[in-house]
C-alpha cells in the first residue's frame, strides 16, 4: 500500500500553495490610479490579500488617505475583479516545494483538493494557468457552495466526503482555515510563510511548517 492512500489533503489556495500576491496587488494598483492615486505599499497590501478584493482596495485607499463613496466602491470592485480575471496569472507562482511534494503526495494516493475563499470562476482559470490542474480531484471556492471556511461545509466538499473513506488533514495559512479545520474535526498545517495577519504561532493548528516539503512528513505523523 501506498504511504498517502487512507488520506485526503485540502489545501488553501493564496498564501499556501500559490504566491497570487504580486498579481492581486497590480491590479490593485491599476484600480486605485482610477482614482490619480500613486501604488500602494506592496508589504501593506500584502497581507489584505486573505481579505478579499474590497479589503485591499479599502486599505490602499485609507493607506493614501482618500474617501469614495460606498457606490464608487462597488464600481472600483467590480473593476478590480475584471481586470484580474483578464490576466491571472501573469506573476502568480507557486511557493518553493510546492509541486514536487503535491506530486509526490498524489503517486503516493492521497486525494487533493483545494478548499479556498477565492471564488471558485478564478481560482480555477489560475491552477490552470500553472499546469496544477491534474494533480486535484476538485476545486471548490467560495462561490461553489452556500458557507464557506470557516465552516466545515467548505473542507467536506473539497474533500468529497466527512473523513468516512480517509482522513481528512486541511493545509493553510490562515484563521479561516484553522476554524474550517476545528469546525470539522480535523487536523491543520499552517504554513508560516502565508498571508496571515495574525502571528502563526497564535493561529491553533496542529503544526506550523516553514517549508512546504514538511507536509509529507507532517501529513504521516498526524494520520498515523
Amino acid at each position: 500500500m501506498s504511504a498517502f492512500t487512507h488520506l485526503s489533503l485540502c489545501f488553501d489556495l493564496d498564501g499556501t500553495l500559490i504566491d497570487t500576491a504580486p498579481d492581486l496587488v497590480r491590479v490593485l494598483n491599476d484600480v486605485i490610479a482610477q482614482e490619480g492615486l500613486a501604488e500602494t505599499d506592496f508589504d501593506e497590501a500584502r497581507k489584505a490579500v486573505g481579505f478579499g478584493s474590497r479589503a485591499l482596495i479599502n486599505g490602499a485607499l485609507a493607506r493614501a488617505g482618500h474617501d469614495v463613496s460606498e457606490a464608487r466602491l462597488d464600481e472600483l470592485q467590480k473593476l478590480f475583479l475584471e481586470l484580474y480575471a483578464q490576466d491571472i496569472c501573469r506573476l502568480s507562482t507557486p511557493f518553493p516545494g510546492v509541486v514536487d511534494t503535491l506530486k509526490t503526495l498524489k503517486q503516493g494516493g492521497a486525494e487533493l483538493s483545494v478548499c479556498t475563499n477565492k471564488p471558485g470562476y478564478l481560482a480555477r482559470p489560475l491552477i490552470d494557468a500553472l499546469g496544477l490542474t491534474k494533480l486535484f480531484v476538485r476545486t471548490v471556492g467560495s462561490d461553489d457552495l452556500v458557507r464557506n471556511k470557516p465552516f466545515a461545509d467548505h473542507i467536506w466538499k473539497a474533500a468529497g466526503h466527512r473523513g468516512q473513506r480517509r482522513k481528512i488533514i486541511m493545509v493553510g495559512d490562515s484563521l479561516p482555515d484553522v476554524l474550517s479545520a476545528r469546525n470539522a474535526k480535523v487536523p491543520c498545517l499552517v504554513m508560516a510563510y502565508g498571508y496571515s495577519t495574525i502571528p502563526v504561532v497564535k493561529l491553533g493548528g496542529d503544526r506550523i511548517l516553514r517549508n512546504f516539503r514538511e507536509i509529507l512528513p507532517a501529513a504521516l505523523e498526524l494520520s498515523a
